[in-house]
């Protein structure tokens, strides 16, 4: 698998890049603009549904492959390379961006007793154990925005998995932007995180 930065990109592979639309965000001009724009991911979880208000839930980190594990935003194109987004990054590594997202959403839902993560000293009836498959938007042909997590509910006091499922969610990129690219995996990744809580939710 090949990986590299936009901007760093060998010359013989140039002419590849040029039929991608985030080249025209490569520009920064005088050298006056800051080299990275720094994006956060939003995850508004719903208020009604089931709820786990005796449960105290613990989000670890997510696990990520080392591609995943940066502050990187990442774009394939094509089923064996990835680059990333020229002068754009997430503003925390993305699994840790993810936890805390994942945690925010818990605790806004207002359905559940308490939840925090490892440290906050807690006493634990389940675990919300999280793997990042996929964080992406692919270029081949239309670009799509596609988020996939893998979730498991783990019984802290017995260590017994008690349900686990696989949530994907995509969204179409709306422009030709940085932004528009980030606007799409947020959009992708409302949905996962929202289906991950409500699961969650009903699962304890």
């Amino acid at each position: 698998m090949s990986v590299s930065k936009f901007p760093q990109l060998q010359a013989g592979r140039r002419s590849l890049l040029l039929t991608l639309p985030v080249l025209a965000a490569l520009v920064t001009g005088c050298g006056t603009k800051a080299n990275n724009d720094t994006f956060d991911l939003s995850l508004t979880p719903a208020t009604a549904g089931p709820t786990a208000r005796n449960r105290q839930i613990l989000v670890p980190e997510p696990t990520a492959v080392k591609m995943l594990d940066s502050e990187q935003v990442v774009v394939r194109v094509s089923p064996s390379e990835v680059q990333y987004l020229a002068n754009s990054r997430w503003g925390d590594r993305l699994p840790r961006l993810v936890q805390s997202k994942l945690v925010e959403a818990f605790e806004n839902s207002g359905r559940v007793g308490g939840v925090g993560k490892p440290g906050q000293g807690l006493a634990i009836d389940y675990q919300v154990v999280t793997d990042i498959r996929a964080f992406e938007v692919t270029t081949g042909g239309s670009r799509v925005a596609n988020v996939e997590i893998s979730a498991k509910i783990l019984n802290d006091r017995n260590g017994s998995v008690r349900a686990q499922s696989v949530f994907k969610g995509t969204s179409p990129v709306r422009g030709t932007k940085n932004s528009d690219f980030v606007e799409a995996l947020d959009r992708a990744y409302a949905k996962v995180g929202g289906e991950i809580v409500d699961w969650a939710l009903k699962s304890m």
